[in-house]
């Protein structure tokens, strides 16, 4: 099937925009998705099924967004999630054991499985800037047209008042979408950068400080 574009040129009609749930399909354009679909072709990682896993809350219960780039380079890792990796995974990647050393010395929450669907179940967005990476796990997605698409979600949460949880210079480009009294940054958590500011920055309990002075329901980290 084909799906002609405001220039007139004919373009193969997209599957990407079948997974993006409806509440969201409103805030993006399914033209934008077409042309990263055909940007990217059909070798990706993550599967198409969980391109979009981050947008399975609406903008409006959306807490807290949690900034990170690519999607990881191993397709047994890619789950959709930023940061997150499938519950069978034993071997953490380097930047979620950091993440989890300081949730542990935030919280004294000590955390095993890399699967961080409980905390997107509870309104935590777990964004990559760019949705897809190469099937190689070499070739970034970035220029594609995804950051267009992620900077649009991310303005629209921040605009709905999620908290932007920002790691690193990357992901501080989005400062500016965020009130001031409803970011939380510091280094990244990867391991050329965490001993930079990352640990101890305390982002977790800093997070629920900032929902319940609101009268907001803390998250289950």
């Amino acid at each position: 099937m084909f799906t002609m574009n405001r220039a007139g040129i004919l373009l193969e009609r997209s599957n990407l925009w079948a997974q993006i749930p409806t509440f969201w399909q409103r805030h993006l354009d399914k033209e934008e998705i077409d042309l990263i679909s055909q940007a990217i072709g059909p070798r990706y990682q993550p599967s198409l099924e969980k391109v979009f896993a981050a947008l399975c809350k609406p903008p409006q219960e959306v807490k807290v967004i949690i900034l990170g780039q690519d999607p990881y380079p191993n397709s047994a890792h890619a789950t959709g999630l930023a940061f997150s990796v499938p519950n069978e995974v034993t071997k953490l990647p380097a930047s979620l054991k950091n993440i989890y050393q300081e949730l542990l010395s935030d919280l004294n929450i000590r955390r095993t499985s890399g699967d961080l669907t409980d905390w997107a179940n509870q309104g935590v967005m777990l964004l990559n800037r760019s949705l897809t990476i190469g099937t190689d796990g070499k070739e970034s997605h970035r220029k594609r047209g995804w950051s267009e698409i992620t900077n649009r979600i991310i303005k629209c949460v921040a605009d709905n008042g999620a908290i932007g949880v920002l790691w690193g210079n990357d992901a501080q480009e989005v400062n500016s979408f965020f009130d001031a009294n409803k970011l939380i940054t510091s280094a990244h958590p990867s391991p050329l950068s965490a001993y930079r500011g990352f640990f101890g920055s305390k982002p977790f309990s800093k997070v629920n400080q900032i929902l319940m002075k609101q009268a907001d329901q803390p998250i289950n980290w």
